[in-house]
């Protein structure tokens, strides 16, 4: 049986398949010959013996555990011989360990500087840093797995949603809605959004799942109107029915068309012979159009057929995959899309960035097209071999190192690498598809690729003076609120004809109290009305309606954080990041403040006698 695209078909190989399958053969002996000579001359720099004498790699059977509960697989190691080679042995090194480490990082910083390399921090400060949610040593790494759309691969998203959205209007008109008029607003929407599908709004959540902003249709909410409908109630993304949560830009011209259709809906255009339609069933008429402009292969076409118009190259993506080649991690490409497009896109994106004549094709250990991710991830599909550059496929019961594939399991990959669990790191840009469903399934490393934290981070410094100038305004409210408190407090013990806190406040003449309160009580409505004000502009350099893409409110992280802090290990905006952090980085997550931490861990702090006592 052989398959073309998607569609099987039973026939006996024929004379010409079998030299197709020949020259296919052909063609994968020349890339693992190219592929063997790049891991040579990479590994070692042409000079196999440099080193070998002076350092030695844990290897996966003598590995350890660190005391971050990493594990040192993959670490270099000292042997004790060569040391002697140096000074006088140790001597040179001897001393307290705080001096001597200060020393050497300075030498091998200068040296590093002198070299004309990019320093090892330079990169974690900037919008194109690595963040790290949970440690990961990246040496310990066996096999990294990558994404292909809006991970490899960034498009443009005004060109490729923008197709999108147009595409899934022309549907729509064609079912009978009013769409003239209508035109895509990628500002209207951001990722990390949740549909609300009963009430036809889009809202933002707090990590708790409180909604903090919303939008009925194409208009925002105001807070007593987000309290009135969500006061009572949280998002709970499980509740799929009802919820439907941005998770990628590929989410972008659904919720946009959606927003425009509920408008249509409330001001009556939509005509009665569609039938009677809630925000339910208006969801599932915009998500029907949209996915006929996928699935029936149009927008797809277009794209391939002028991708320098949809896709923004990134020359040093490449580079990056390179090093981590030859680092010796097996590198894997699991995309959803299928194998006409993959190739096609890959070749555009990549080939003309690899050096000597290398095509994409030789950086990926395994290429598994057509994965149906999240599937993929949790249950088996039949496996299929890709045999011929037409895309062609037999069925296969083993997938090997150097093969196309399409269909499959994660737990197959697994067993044809020999790599399993967290020696895994795989990296995407769908925080469920790709990074949550990796982690809870099978215990997978996971990075997750946000191409928006370059200009959130930009927006956040922009917005520095902007928060100060807040954070100081809440403080001197909370200061006056806090001595009107206790004012409020001692005036109702003294009306209930008890005395107030201390004998001078009971004493205390009425006017000086009544009056004392009332100008307080002006004053914090004073720094109402300009907190209110700063608190909507909050965020507006990143969006106008929905703020900061991170954050819900100015103390809170939004949901869409939560979900990348427990599912995703480390993040970042493009894979080509990784060229500032070798194949080597050990990523250390940060120290996670927490409520009763004391903000002035130096300042003396007066402990009651009774928590003595206890």
């Amino acid at each position: 049986m052989l398959l073309c695209g998607d569609m099987a078909t039973t026939k006996f190989a024929s004379p010409v398949l079998m030299a197709k399958s020949t020259e296919s053969s052909k063609r994968n002996n020349k890339r693992s010959i190219r592929m063997f000579k790049c891991r040579a001359a990479g590994a070692d720099g042409g000079r196999a013996t440099v080193g070998d004498d002076v350092f030695s790699v844990t290897t996966a059977s003598k590995y350890e555990v660190d005391y971050l509960g990493q594990s040192t697989k993959g670490d270099l190691n000292l042997k004790l011989d060569p040391l002697h080679s140096f000074g006088n042995g140790q001597a040179t090194l001897e001393g307290p360990i705080e001096e001597v480490a200060r020393a050497e990082a300075q030498a091998a910083e200068n040296l590093i500087r002198e070299l004309g390399i990019q320093g090892p921090f330079s990169a974690q400060h900037s919008p194109r840093g690595i963040f790290c949610s949970r440690t990961l040593n990246l040496r310990s790494i066996s096999a990294i797995g990558y994404d292909m759309d809006y991970t490899l691969m960034h498009y443009n998203v005004m060109a490729w949603e923008g197709r999108a959205y147009d595409y899934c209007m022309e549907n729509l008109k064609n079912m009978g809605f009013p769409v003239d008029g209508l035109s895509f607003d990628p500002e209207l929407v951001i990722r990390g959004l949740m549909i609300d599908k009963e009430k036809g709004n889009l809202v933002k959540a707090d990590r708790f799942g409180y909604v903090k902003r919303a939008m009925h249709g194409t208009k925002m909410l105001s807070n007593k109107a987000v309290s009135d409908i969500y006061g009572r109630e949280l998002v709970d993304l499980r509740n799929q029915s009802r919820w439907e949560f941005l998770n990628t830009f590929f989410s972008v011209s659904e919720a946009l068309a959606y927003a425009q259709m509920v408008d249509r809906l409330d001001d009556g255009s939509i005509s009665a012979d569609l039938g009677i339609l809630d925000y339910r069933g208006l969801y599932k008429a915009v998500a029907k159009a949209l996915f006929r402009a996928h699935v029936e292969g149009q927008l797809k076409s277009e794209i391939m057929s002028k991708p320098e118009l949809f896709v923004e190259p990134d020359p040093e993506l490449p580079l990056a995959l390179l090093d981590q080649k030859e680092a010796g991690k097996k590198l894997l490409l699991i995309t959803n899309s299928d194998y006409h497009y993959t190739d096609k896109m890959m070749k555009h994106s990549f080939n003309k960035f690899l050096p000597n004549d290398m095509d994409w094709r030789d950086l990926f250990d395994m290429v598994i097209v057509s994965a149906r991710k999240p599937e993929f991830f949790q249950m088996s599909h039949p496996l299929y071999e890709v045999v011929t550059g037409e895309g062609l496929m037999r069925p296969c019961f083993k997938a090997e190192t150097g093969g196309l594939y399409s269909g499959g399991s994660a737990q197959m990959v697994e067993n044809s690498l020999n790599v399993h669990g967290d020696e895994i790191l795989y990296v995407g840009d769908h925080i469920y598809t790709d990074v949550s469903v990796s982690k809870v399934h099978l215990r997978w490393r996971t990075a997750l690729i946000c191409r928006e934290l370059e200009e959130e981070y930009m927006a956040l410094i922009g917005s520095r003076g902007h928060r100060e100038e807040l954070i100081e305004l809440i403080n001197q409210k909370e200061v006056v609120g806090d001595l009107f408190n206790q004012l409020r407090l001692a005036l109702q013990r003294r009306s209930k004809g008890r005395p107030a806190q201390t004998l001078a406040a009971t004493n205390l003449a009425d006017q000086e109290l009544t009056e004392t309160m009332q100008k307080l009580l002006i004053v914090m409505q004073r720094l109402d009305d300009k907190i209110g004000l700063m608190l909507e502009s909050d965020g507006e350099l990143f969006n106008k309606r929905w703020g900061f893409l991170s954050r819900a409110g100015l103390w809170d992280k939004s949901h869409l954080m939560r979900q990348i802090e427990k599912y995703a290990d480390i993040y970042t905006s493009r894979v080509s990041n990784f060229l500032n952090y070798t194949p080597f980085m050990y990523f250390r997550s940060q120290e996670q403040s927490l409520a009763h931490d004391s903000p002035l861990p130096n300042a003396a702090v007066e402990i009651p006698d009774a928590a003595m006592e206890n």
